[in-house]
């Protein structure tokens, strides 16, 4: 995979604490900025995937309602 520079505008007091945080983790800047973003990108995903999932649940729900309405539709068991 090809490696991309991703840059952003910070103050300099966000960028002095990345730093110093980043050099209380043992690792470079670079390295904990993308760790953060992973952990955000992760967090952002589990996020849609909990919505997408409530939704599908919901339509299930209302189609499974719709079937038991319809047990009563004149078939006799046998």
């Amino acid at each position: 995979m090809r490696a991309v520079m991703l840059a952003f505008r910070a103050n300099s007091d966000f960028a002095a604490q990345v730093d110093q945080l980043a050099r209380f983790s043992g690792v470079s800047r670079s390295d904990y900025v993308r760790q953060a973003v992973e952990e955000k990108n992760a967090r952002a995903l589990a996020e849609r995937v909990a919505f997408l999932s409530q939704a599908l649940s919901t339509i299930h729900r209302q189609f499974n309602e719709e079937l038991d309405a319809s047990s009563g539709d004149g078939l006799a068991d046998r």
